[in-house]
């Protein structure tokens, strides 16, 4: 299905969502965590009468939404087809159909509460350093590229942000101002770090090992695999 360019999706009339990064975003405020319970019930149902069904995130006082599509066709200038992570019109029946569900309940939307948080990495060399970040994050390199037209880590199951490369040129190595700890079971901390070597990675230093492990990407991007050991 054709993604819906951003104008279209501004004009669509979806009160209650936002188009955040590459998805709809809407947060409903609820009473307790019962009630949030059933919209997600009523909205399984709606879901299931439209083959679609957003990605729920459940708490006290607060359901958040997100409506995407994983096959969503992008067609660049040359006219070829990408399969990308984006909106389509499935998504704007789905919001609709949500915004219903939530009215007849009573809910507010809330969209003050929608937050969503990208990484950036600044590199010359993306399609070297993806892999290592792709396995870093998510344990394999299947998430390196997936739902993009560039070299994108999107882990298919939202466990972790979207991290995308902003193409630089090539300069030296900066002294890195912060980093990321990439928390895992610790009886799966070796298989996680065998992953990040296996994609170009390297060990930097494991003297700290269990509790971290700095592992290197091909740039000199630093990460700490942690566990709790």
């Amino acid at each position: 299905m054709t993604m819906i360019k951003d104008e279209q999706i501004a004009t669509a009339g979806l009160a209650d969502w936002r188009k955040l990064g590459q998805g709809l975003h809407a947060r409903f405020t609820t009473s307790d965590f019962a009630s949030g319970a059933r919209l997600v019930a009523a909205i399984a149902e709606v879901g299931d009468s439209l083959g679609h069904h957003p990605r729920v995130t459940v708490g006290d006082g607060f359901v958040d939404l997100k409506a995407i599509s994983s096959d969503a066709i992008y067609r660049d200038s040359e006219g070829v087809e990408h399969v990308v992570e984006w909106v389509t019109q499935r998504d704007i029946d789905l919001a609709r159909k949500v915004s219903e569900v939530a009215a007849d309940q009573g809910l507010r939307a809330d969209p003050a509460g929608i937050t969503v948080v990208e990484l950036a990495l600044d590199t010359a060399n993306s399609a070297d350093v993806s892999p290592v970040w792709a396995a870093l994050l998510t344990g394999t390199t299947a998430s390196s590229g997936r739902g993009s037209t560039g070299d994108d880590v999107r882990d298919a199951t939202g466990r972790v942000p979207i991290l995308w490369f902003q193409e630089t040129e090539e300069h030296e190595t900066p002294r890195q101002r912060f980093h990321l700890d990439v928390w895992v079971a610790p009886e799966l901390a070796q298989e996680r770090i065998a992953a990040a070597v296996a994609a170009g990675g390297e060990i930097v230093d494991d003297s700290n090992a269990p509790s971290f492990t700095i592992i290197g990407d091909p740039d000199g991007n630093r990460a700490c695999v942690c566990t709790s050991a």
